[in-house]
């Protein structure tokens, strides 16, 4: 969603700021802009990409100074104009704000300024913050006396920062500077991230840790409804009631080498490359496959728990729902456990039944999705076990969670989940052998999956050296327009192929291609009367199958092989050629992989 990156110190801000928005890009807005206080506030925005902002404010004569805040706007409130975007002054000028998040009550409060005689002029409801703070504003150094809106607030920017947020329900992160105080930069978090990063004499703030590793490696996430005041002398953390707390500052997991492109042209097509090593990663010493075992240290505090649970509930979601689906696939098979994969934007909302034995994992890759984080606080104050399959390590799923597992996949900077999948779905694997192994399965039966589960990689590097044909069979069908993606067990989720003959049927015609998942499972036989019934409708069929299948070549006009592996560890391979088909497809259209239309990497909002 919206990104935001604010800094204070010693160097000129603006090329700093710059930078970091051009590291946030990958999250997707649709327009920018930048703040930086010298004497007086110099505030530049723009519609669309920071491109067009950073050829803007290269000729302006402002934006000298060495405190500044920047940000690039993913539409929430109010049409995408250069009006609409951040940052955001209250009515004077003199207060810049840069938000991520949606405030649930501006409505109200927007009104009670109005009536207060503050002149709005954009459609947001960040502005309601940048009005608020300043009608809480008192000069630093005056006694405290209480407000018409509660609460005493003089004591400068940190004061009515801490009084403003008080008075808001909903969500956000915020940046806030003033003229009045030129050496201050307060900064506050609620359901959406922050990171403090800490250098020499100097702090950089974002809500993406991309933003800060090129400047320092020791960082701490403001934690929900606390305040920071950064000045170049020093930081202070307090709640909104200003009780001071110490933030744990922490090393940044992250290297510029992760989030640069390398030789690649693309951030998709290099992070379908990296699965391989990263799937490597999420497994180093996590499995024994000598002695049958699974070693996850990160829920073995509730091991016992986990073992016994009756139900387990999946949620997430976008590309860590249909990962979660395999999931529920993998608890049911190998660990026999009753499973139910659920969107937790609707998990919520609908008074859901939590019985006793019930444990809930939420799956992101972020560990910043809003609907998801929700569905988890509802489970857990229902009494729920709640873990986490998180990919960020320190977001806010992970902290609110009773245990977890990381995926260790590296900063997925694609918009277009390739790596963060499979990672998901190879902790899933994971989790479901580890309370397989406690519940039902053999220390034999287990052995044999985890030998297969070690393969993988390897098997993900053979498919990859079918990249040129993979891409030679797209060119041939990029003109279509519609596509049908078909499979059965494992490798449904999307849409069953026996789904097809209630309704999607009547979509094909001569030449549509769909695109069958047909690997030797269970199921195959069933699979190829699906194909058969396209292809007798004009379909053209790209089939991904097993290694050695002959008999597909006689139904498919084109195919991708994979190696043979079992069931249960099929989409770890199946999904492959997909993310290549889906990638070379999207290149030969002339479209941007990276920043699909409309799309964000991390929904922090409802």
């Amino acid at each position: 969603m919206c990104g935001i990156v604010a800094y204070i110190g010693s160097k000129p801000a603006k090329p700093l700021l710059l930078e970091g928005l051009k590291r946030m890009e990958y999250r997707g807005y649709d327009s920018a802009g930048m703040a930086v206080l010298n004497g007086k506030l110099d505030v530049v925005k723009t519609v669309g990409r920071v491109a067009v902002l950073e050829e803007r404010i290269n000729k302006h004569p402002g934006l000298k100074g060495t405190l500044g805040i920047a940000h690039t706007r993913w539409a929430t409130h109010g049409d995408t104009t250069e009006r609409n975007a951040h940052p955001h002054t209250d009515d004077a000028g003199t207060i810049a704000i840069v938000h991520n998040g949606t405030i649930e009550n501006y409505a109200a409060l927007k009104k009670y300024l109005q009536g207060r005689g503050r002149t709005f002029t954009t459609d947001t409801d960040t502005e309601v913050i940048a009005m608020l703070i300043a009608e809480l504003y008192e000069e630093p150094g005056d006694n405290p006396e209480t407000t018409e809106m509660g609460g005493p607030t003089r004591g400068g920017l940190e004061k009515a920062v801490q009084a403003a947020m008080r008075e808001i329900r909903g969500a956000y992160a915020i940046a806030v500077i003033c003229e009045r105080e030129p050496d201050t930069l307060v900064v506050a978090r609620k359901g959406s991230p922050l990171i403090v990063g800490i250098g020499a004499s100097e702090f950089v703030v974002a809500s993406d840790p991309s933003a800060i590793v090129a400047h320092t490696s020791q960082a701490f996430a403001l934690e929900d409804e606390h305040v920071c005041k950064l000045t170049r002398a020093g930081i202070r953390t307090s709640t909104l009631d200003d009780v001071p707390v110490s933030p744990k500052v922490q090393q940044l997991e992250l290297d510029l080498e992760q989030i640069e492109l390398g030789s690649f042209d693309t951030f998709m097509m290099k992070e379908i490359f990296e699965q391989p090593e990263r799937l490597r990663n999420t497994m180093k010493g996590r499995i024994k496959p000598s002695d049958g075992m699974v070693v996850l240290g990160g829920v073995a505090e509730y091991a016992r728990e986990l073992i016994r649970a009756r139900r387990t509930i999946l949620t997430g979601q976008g590309t860590a729902y249909h990962a979660a689906l395999v999931g529920e696939y993998l608890l049911e098979d190998l660990a026999k456990v009753p499973a139910k994969t659920e969107y937790a934007s609707e998990f919520r909302y609908r008074n859901p039944i939590i019985v006793d034995g019930t444990a809930l994992i939420a799956v992101s890759q972020s560990g910043e999705t809003a609907d998801t984080l929700a569905a988890l606080k509802e489970a857990k104050e229902r009494g729920a076990l709640t873990l986490g399959v998180v990919n960020v390590v320190g977001s806010s799923i992970p902290r609110e969670t009773d245990a977890g597992v990381y995926l260790r996949v590296g900063p997925e900077i694609g918009v277009a989940s390739t790596k963060a999948f499979t990672g998901q779905v190879m902790v899933l694997s994971l989790l479901a052998l580890y309370m397989g192994r406690r519940r039902v399965m053999s220390v034999e039966q287990c052995r044999e999956v985890l030998e297969q589960l070690q393969r993988v990689p390897d098997q993900i590097e053979k498919i990859l050296e079918q990249n040129d044909h993979i891409r030679e069979v797209t060119s041939k069908y990029i003109d279509q327009e519609n596509w049908l993606f078909l499979g059965r067990g494992y490798n449904y989720p999307g849409m069953p192929a026996a789904e097809m003959k209630h309704g999607p049927i009547a979509l094909i015609n001569d030449g549509m291609p769909a695109v069958f998942i047909a690997n030797q499972g269970p199921q195959y036989d069933k699979v190829m009367l699906n194909i058969e019934q396209v292809k007798t409708r004009g379909g053209r069929i790209i089939a991904v199958a097993t290694e050695g299948d002959k008999e597909i070549q006689n139904l498919a006009d084109d195919v991708f092989y994979v190696p043979d592996i079992i069931d249960p560890l099929s989409p770890l391979l199946t999904v492959i050629p997909l993310q290549l088909l889906a990638c070379h497809a999207a290149m030969l259209r002339g479209h941007d992989v990276d920043k699909p239309r409309n799309l964000a990497k991390s929904v922090t909002v409802e």
